[in-house]
């Protein structure tokens, strides 16, 4: 096995003259060493590069962040700040994108099960507008209504019937889905009668998202196609194609463009008979290759014809994904980068599971050891967002590099962080 791929890097990672991995102009051993790890190091260029080329390919504020992929006030507003609509599918997202300085107008509410709550906040807030999900989030924006609060723009989100080549937790536009309003059986049909007849809100488009990491552009393809005939049929002002572009996670992958993305997108829309904006959601396209994840090598726990283990001091509870989705990762020393992997072992967390195993079958460089920094590429989506406080384990900093600057933009819980929550009187 070769040294790790550079397509799986960020944009700025290269090799410095000790043969360390510098991305934006810093030393991953040196920012171990000051931060600690686990560490989720992110190269903004990356970051902001991924952005403009949404925006310029889409147009500015018609491409959505899916903040569920990675949100932290910085994040938030970088997104913004390049020209990025904000997806919030909770209330506890619209208040982090709030709270980061990002107008309302600048978030888009989504979510399949919004609380009332919920929607009075977006609704107070003055969101850019929301996506419906069901008749019975209707019913609540019925009520809110009758309240006094001002009708919300919405879209209604319709499950097209498309199913995608992705694990099936992360597929959503088939029929037999939670989210949406099912094209086939009518459901849609009569969700577009129903807003239109309602004074409680202001309907102005339609709604897709066929799934998560999905590669096949002729899936993107068919979707637009059924959405466009739907939208040509209803007449409507806004769509919205949405459905996570994919991501290379593995040496032998590789995944479209978000310009590729693009045009597989514009054999459809062109065929839109009325002016109708253009909204896409790229998914974890925009953040995912800008990470990676920094380990230290706790132990190696050799079985002769069995197996090596290496356990690293972070796990399940920064990275669900291999637990959730069997996804697949790479590692390599950020020391000796330019090193072949030669050596295989199955990388595990500090957890106790025995399904804490971040990677099954990975390559490492020979003589690796205890105390050696280990890095897995590619953990900008889905790592962060969905870290836990398993085995009461604290959870990572998130460090932002550009220009030969590293910046903390999320700091690493403390012991005192897990018992902030408990209530004094009931010790």
């Amino acid at each position: 096995m070769s040294r790790i791929a550079k397509h799986l890097l960020p944009d700025t990672a290269q090799a410095n003259k000790a043969g360390h991995l510098e991305i934006g102009g810093c030393d991953l051993l040196a920012i171990a060493e000051q931060f600690g790890t686990p560490t989720f190091v992110y190269d903004e260029t990356h970051l902001r590069a991924r952005c403009a080329e949404a925006v310029r390919v889409f147009g500015k504020g018609q491409v959505v962040y899916a903040t569920k992929a990675f949100l932290c006030g910085a994040m938030a507003r970088l997104a913004y700040d390049e020209g990025l609509l904000l997806d919030v599918a909770t209330g506890g997202e619209l208040f982090v994108a709030l709270h980061a300085g990002v107008p309302a107008k600048g978030c888009v509410m989504h979510g399949n099960n919004k609380s009332l709550d919920e929607l009075k906040m977006a609704l107070e807030a003055r969101v850019h507008h929301i996506v419906v999900d069901n008749f019975d989030e209707l019913d609540r924006l019925d009520a809110l209504h009758k309240l006094g609060l001002k009708s919300p723009r919405v879209q209604l989100r319709i499950t097209p019937g498309v199913s995608v080549h992705t694990h099936e937790f992360v597929s959503t536009g088939q029929d037999d889905s939670k989210f949406g309003f099912n094209l086939r059986n009518g459901d849609a049909r009569r969700a577009v009668e129903r807003v239109r007849s309602s004074k409680s809100v202001e309907f102005v488009g339609i709604h897709c998202h066929i799934g998560s990491n999905v590669f096949a552009a002729e899936n993107f393809a068919q979707a637009a196609e059924v959405m466009v005939d739907f939208a040509n049929e209803i007449e409507v002002e806004e769509l919205t194609l949405g459905g996570g572009l994919g991501v290379a996670y593995l040496e032998g992958e590789h995944a479209p463009t978000i310009t590729q993305w693009a045009q597989a997108l514009a054999g459809a829309t062109i065929k839109l008979r009325k002016a109708t904006k253009i909204f896409v959601e790229p998914g974890r396209a925009i953040v995912a290759s800008a990470a990676i994840t920094l380990y230290r090598i706790g132990s190696i726990k050799d079985l002769p014809g069995i197996r090596t283990y290496v356990a690293v001091d972070g796990g399940m509870s920064d990275n669900p994904r291999p637990v959730l989705y069997d996804s697949g990762y790479e590692a390599f020393l950020p020391a000796r980068v330019n090193d072949d992997r030669t050596e295989h072992a199955r990388v595990v967390g500090k957890h106790c599971e025995s399904g804490d195993v971040l990677i099954d079958d990975a390559q490492l460089p020979p003589g690796y050891k205890v105390g050696d920094v280990l890095a897995t590429p590619v953990t900008g989506a889905y790592g962060h967002s969905m870290g836990s406080n398993y085995n009461k384990v604290t959870r990572p900093p998130v460090v932002f590099v550009r220009d030969g600057k590293a910046r903390i933009v999320v700091r690493r819980e403390t012991y005192i962080d897990l018992v902030n929550l408990d209530v004094a009187d009931s010790l």
